[in-house]
């Protein structure tokens, strides 16, 4: 079952990453930082061998930090929430 959540998770977001050819909507984003944060937040669970308590936690948390900054790897530009459901463009940290 884990191994079919991890594939799931990692192949959403290689596909929604690969729909970037356009500017993306405030709703793309939180839809492709959230996927990536939980992508990441699984990956680690089971990088470390993490109870199912901690593998639920560690997806909240990479969900919650993926909905937060969202990169778009052409432009170098990052989207940051502002909490309130909009977004402020800045280059992306080095």
């Amino acid at each position: 079952m884990k191994k079919s959540v991890l594939t799931l998770a990692c192949v959403a977001s290689l596909a929604l990453t690969t729909c970037m050819s356009h500017p993306l909507t405030d709703q793309e984003k939180t839809i492709i930082g959230g996927v990536a944060g939980i992508s990441a937040g699984l990956i680690t669970a089971n990088a470390i061998g993490a109870n199912k308590n901690w593998t639920v936690l560690t997806t909240l948390a990479g969900a919650a930090a993926g909905i937060m900054v969202a990169r778009n790897y052409h432009t170098n530009m990052c989207a940051y929430s502002n909490g309130d459901g909009t977004y402020r463009e800045e280059p992306c940290p080095v």
